[in-house]
């Protein structure tokens, strides 16, 4: 069994690893997540840690978007299906889908499924396209990677702070 490692751990590590190459300075990078067919970045201070998704249970009377609570070691953690919380195809759990558990500082035990991980990524390498959506504050800037890869920032304390986040019950 592989062992576990906490998202707070690997980024330390990843962090040592690019000053040392770097010459002292680390590049600012981003944790990479596919979101339906969307590709986004989220910084890696607003997430504790990223794991498998484990059992969920349903919640009756709450929106499509939010999937219901599991047990992450211990502790409930309410889970919102984040692409379709965006308005996209709920994601079809497979080995490759993921839960970023939400840093404590922003709300307590919420997590947000993902299709996958697709690693870190420096935003210093991509060029900037759209600023951040106006109507949705929590959709940050967009950029072009070099193989023209379109990215959206996702601008989690802005996010846990919508209304719509907050409010899972239909009734």
């Amino acid at each position: 069994m592989a062992k576990r490692i906490s998202l707070r751990e690997f980024q330390e590590g990843v962090v040592a690893r690019l000053k040392s190459i770097g010459g002292g300075e680390a590049a600012p990078s981003k944790l990479g997540i596919q979101v339906g067919a969307g590709h986004w970045l989220v910084d890696l201070t607003d997430v504790s840690e990223v794991a498998p998704v484990p059992p969920i249970a349903g919640v009756p009377l709450t929106h499509s978007w939010f999937k219901g609570v599991s047990n992450v070691r211990g502790n409930l953690f309410s889970i919102v299906d984040l692409p379709s919380y965006l308005g996209e195809e709920p994601v079809r759990l497979n080995l490759s889908s993921r839960l970023l558990l939400i840093h404590h500082r922003h709300i307590v035990n919420s997590a947000l499924l993902v299709n996958r991980m697709l690693g870190l990524r420096n935003i210093e390498s991509m060029q900037l396209t759209t600023e951040p959506d106006a109507d949705r504050p929590w959709i940050g800037a967009g950029y072009k990677d070099e193989s023209g890869r379109d990215w959206r920032e996702l601008n989690v304390p802005l996010l846990v702070q919508q209304l719509q986040f907050l409010q899972v019950g239909t009734v």
